[in-house]
């Protein structure tokens, strides 16, 4: 196992109150760095105090957009230790996100290492109200001071903490969405199932014209046809239709979630059919409309899941569970956030000591 040097922060924050924790907002008293050159590849990774990045103007990342991130937690546990929750998938994904942005990988290990050594630094930030963790955003950028449209020959890695509080500050409370029919998030052979912040900024004006409509969050279509449920909003989603559970087919548009593949495997150990197929925004509607669309939710690190109350597309509403939360929808969130927290046992072999 590598160890990271940790140079000491002279002057620690004050920690924020953990009762009202907002999410990424309060960022904690160290975070962890490590650079690409073309000659040594990735070195020199070390925990630090944060603190501001020195960058060039001209450096790459802020012109060509070449970096990507992921999102992760780390949970407090009722003995008072502290968890992370299957590091080593947000690992892979972000080594294939790195492969599409043709940035250098870097290797599972360095990288769960990484979190796993400045979060142990860090460990007093992980707050232990129910419901609160913290959130691990790791990330690299582009940084050759240069300007053409090419890969960059240098690079930082970097890993930084933020405590965050309850997604719902009020319970789990199903959700108004509609059919985006205008904006695309992604399209096949471009860079949707990656985690790169270009997919998040494609996203930002639907989610405005959402809201200004008073709902909570867009259902995307294919970039293609037009036709085929993709995900909703910045997570992925789920359909429960007469008994099975439907989620869209991993066609290379769709992010690999970490909690979508967590939500499938307890699913199946449950005896609940589960199909990961194309699904046209017609079947689903033509289904709610049937009486036959059981649930519906999203799922994701930030909010694991979201259920959805009320769809619309066109000019059709309808509404989903009545309503309210579904019993598979409130057993998934439960279970998730059980294994997470240490609550129940982690049969699946999901979660990794940190301290």
């Amino acid at each position: 196992m590598q160890e990271f040097p940790i140079t000491r922060a002279a002057v620690l924050k004050p920690k924020p109150d953990s009762k009202t924790l907002k999410f990424g907002k309060n960022f904690t008293d160290h975070m962890f760095l490590m650079n690409y050159t073309a000659s040594k590849g990735w070195h020199d990774g070390r925990i630090v105090p944060y603190g501001p990045l020195s960058l060039e103007p001209c450096a790459m990342v802020f012109h060509y957009a070449q970096e990507v991130f992921e999102g992760m937690k780390a949970y407090r546990t009722p003995d008072g230790g502290v968890q992370l929750f299957r590091p080593y998938e947000n690992a892979r994904r972000f080594q294939n996100s790195c492969e599409r942005l043709c940035i250098p990988t870097i290797d599972e290990e360095v990288f769960v290492e990484a979190v796993k050594q400045l979060v142990k630094v860090e460990a007093d930030w992980v707050p232990n109200e129910p419901g609160t963790s913290l959130y691990i955003r790791p990330f690299v950028i582009a940084t050759d001071p240069s300007l053409g449209v090419h890969a960059s020959h240098t690079y930082l890695f970097a890993v930084i903490l933020c405590p965050v509080g309850a997604y719902y500050a009020e319970g789990i409370n199903p959700v108004r969405i509609y059919v985006e029919d205008e904006d695309v998030r992604a399209v096949r052979g471009g860079t949707g199932f990656t985690k790169c912040g270009g997919n998040y900024a494609a996203s930002i004006r639907a989610g405005e014209r959402a809201e200004e409509k008073g709902y909570a969050q867009v259902l995307w279509l294919d970039g293609v046809e037009r036709k085929y449920i993709e995900e909703v909003g910045s997570m992925n989603v789920m359909f429960q239709i007469d008994g099975t559970v439907i989620t869209p087919k991993l066609t290379g548009s769709v992010l690999p979630g970490v909690t979508r593949k967590s939500c499938v495997d307890l699913i199946k150990s449950w005896g609940i059919p589960v199909e990961e197929r194309l699904l046209s925004a017609q079947e689903l509607f033509d289904a709610a409309q049937a009486g036959k669309l059981d649930e519906a939710w999203g799922t994701g690190t930030a909010a694991v899941v979201s259920p959805i109350g009320e769809m619309t597309w066109e000019d059709k509403s309808v509404e989903v569970c009545g309503g309210k939360i579904g019993k598979l929808t409130q057993k998934l969130y439960d279970t998730l956030t059980g294994i997470q927290w240490g609550r129940l046992p982690d049969e699946h072999g999901w979660t990794v000591k940190v301290c």
